[in-house]
């Protein structure tokens, strides 16, 4: 669903609308979730720098700001999960590459766990289904993507053993 103009206004007259839609990246008119987790490629290029438990912190940290951001973003539109809401995808992308932090973290790596995270966040197999469908809110937004991030960085670490190369 694209936004009007009157909706974009609203989002972006908050400081909450522009990392909700992760900087602008979700208004993409063509799947504004790749575009919201192409985006968080950007910062996790630094954050990958950060000790493992800074890592974490951060982590938790942009998790309860997601919270607070997309459940605004939520009330603000008045739409359940707005598909321009994609900080949970930054998230969800964040969680999805954390094994990468202390495995072989090349390019080709990076861009495997991009596409197990896309893989997982499309598919929605359970749990990432029920936190889609029973959960309200900002919560309702930012969990299914957590689920999604950890399927795929489970399925990363599975992917590097199977092929030995961790």
């Amino acid at each position: 669903m694209t936004l009007d103009a009157a909706q974009r206004r609203a989002l972006f007259r908050h400081p909450a609308g522009w990392i909700a839609t992760g900087f602008g990246s979700g208004l993409s008119p063509r799947a504004p979730g790749t575009a919201g987790s192409l985006a968080a490629l950007l910062p996790w290029l630094a954050l990958r720098e950060l000790p493992l438990p800074v890592y974490v912190l951060a982590l938790v940290l942009a998790f309860a700001l997601g919270v607070w951001v997309c459940g605004w973003a939520v009330k603000t539109l008045r739409i359940g999960d707005p598909g321009s809401v994609v900080w949970d995808e930054f998230v969800g992308l964040w969680i999805a590459l954390a094994p990468l932090l202390w495995l072989r973290a090349g390019y080709l790596w990076i861009l495997c766990g991009f596409i197990l995270f896309r893989f997982f966040d499309i598919a929605k197999p359970w749990p990432v289904s029920w936190a889609d469908r029973k959960l309200d809110g900002g919560l309702g937004v930012m969990l299914d993507d957590v689920f999604a991030g950890i399927y795929a960085g489970i399925a990363l670490i599975a992917l590097q053993w199977l092929l030995r190369v961790y």
